[in-house]
């Protein structure tokens, strides 16, 4: 598939960034995920947005919003023979060139549009809760940064225990998020997420999961998730996923009821506005 970079779309075996760019040496950057079905990207307009909010974070300075849906644009434009199929699309803006170490160099930006296929999920998951925690209080809390290697070793960790999602507490003991994913819980027939103050990533799905079907945000100590009745994961490429065991123990039903209706309420309404 060809790839869109600094404003050229090129094969993706001749796409290149610099060794020293930040993303690369220091994980300087920012990125988003989305679907794309049919040619158009879901919920773009929140994913850009996004984007604007976590380089804001960090001090980037992010291309306009017009910038950035035109590379979007161009880069599927350049990748239209395989649009039939479903495609996860990426941005990621980093830091750019830059000198060795945690300064940041005056090259300005790099910006990064690459599709590949969408991840095909399985019809519910198993979820590992690791030993190690979010910081809520960091200072990139709750922003969607390149550097992943805390999510890399989660997921590692969780997959080694038969597991396809890791959950993740926070430093005061209250349940987060995934490493890739936030989790819904239904806790006495209401259904729950942990709070932005959480730490955890204001998800697109999750952020349309609360608006479509009337759930709460609230902390959630992590000894909840064997106290719940169903619990499921959101995310931009799993939309809504049931959750069938935590760890060694399983939820009888999965999806349970509420979950099946978040499912359903969700794919009626996404369907019906590919950008809401």
């Amino acid at each position: 598939m060809k790839v869109w970079i600094d404003g050229a779309v090129v094969e993706a075996d001749q796409a290149r960034v610099s060794v020293f760019d930040h993303g690369l040496t220091v994980g300087d950057g920012v990125f988003e995920t989305a679907k794309v079905i049919d040619g158009v990207p879901f919920a773009l307009t929140r994913h850009l947005d996004r984007l604007a909010s976590s380089a804001r974070g960090l001090g980037l300075t992010a291309p306009d919003d017009a910038t950035l849906r035109a590379a979007v644009a161009e880069a599927l434009a350049a990748n239209a023979a395989d649009s039939a199929a479903p495609l996860r699309l990426r941005l990621t803006l980093t830091g750019g060139t830059s000198p060795l170490g945690s300064d940041r160099g005056a090259a300005g930006p790099t910006l990064v549009v690459a599709l590949a296929p969408l991840t095909s999920w399985a019809p519910t998951a198993k979820v590992v809760v690791v030993p190690w925690t979010r910081n809520e209080r960091a200072a990139t809390a709750g922003l969607k940064t390149t550097s992943y290697a805390d999510n890399v070793v989660a997921l590692a960790h969780a997959k080694q225990h038969g597991g396809s999602e890791a959950l993740l507490a926070n430093t005061a003991g209250m349940l987060c998020e995934g490493t890739g994913s936030n989790v819904f819980l239904v806790l006495d027939g209401e259904l729950v997420t942990p709070p932005l103050s959480s730490g955890c990533l204001a998800g697109v799905t999750r952020a349309l999961v609360l608006e479509w079907t009337g759930a709460v945000e609230r902390d959630v100590p992590l000894g909840s998730l064997l106290e719940a009745d169903e619990v499921f994961l959101t995310s931009s490429t799993r939309d809504v996923q049931p959750v069938h065991a935590v760890g060694d123990d399983e939820y009888p039903e999965a999806p349970g009821p509420i979950t099946k209706e978040a499912a359903v309420v969700f794919a009626r309404r996404s369907g019906a506005d590919p950008d809401p």
